[in-house]
């Protein structure tokens, strides 16, 4: 049973400074905020995606999630992938790889069909920032340390975050 569901910060996450959240303060369910903040994702020189309202996905012990309109994102430079997951928030995601790259790695993904809460993020795409070069106002974003989750850690987020050694358990 998950305990935390941000209303309550847990004593072992880290304190934020100034300018700085703790994904511990982000609900669960997850919330979805817009950000007018620069991103961009880059692959092999070639600019992939680059927009200036994304929406920002949160949720509690979760580096948030950048959801980029497709019509922001080189979408001829991307493949679909037959690989699928289901989010119980969001519905069944699909995948994306570079169409220059191993079509078997997905870069991004999205919710062609996702639950009514998370309409608002229908056909928008989020990258792996561990597959692809992510950046949010020139700041390469680092990556959860999960293979599973696409997290974008900044300097102003703080955590511990799911996938961290020792989170299996919360």
């Amino acid at each position: 049973m998950w305990d935390f569901r941000g209303q309550k910060r847990p004593r072992f996450a880290y304190q934020p400074g100034e300018g700085q959240e703790s994904v511990w303060d982000y609900p669960r369910p997850p919330s979805i905020e817009p950000d007018s903040r620069l991103v961009e994702v880059h692959a092999g020189g070639e600019l992939i995606a680059q927009c200036n309202r994304s929406l920002r996905v949160c949720e509690t012990a979760s580096p948030p999630t950048f959801y980029i309109p497709p019509e922001d994102v080189a979408i001829e430079l991307l493949v679909p992938v037959e690989h699928r997951t289901v989010c119980e928030w969001k519905g069944q995601a699909s995948y994306w790889a570079l169409a220059m790259g191993k079509l078997s790695v997905p870069v991004a993904w999205s919710y062609l069909s996702p639950f009514r809460a998370f309409a608002a993020i229908r056909g928008w795409l989020c990258f792996y920032p561990g597959r692809i070069n992510c950046f949010v106002d020139s700041e390469l974003v680092q990556s959860q340390r999960s293979e599973f989750y696409g997290g974008w850690i900044t300097t102003d987020v703080v955590g511990p975050f799911k996938g961290d050694p020792g989170t299996s358990g919360w």
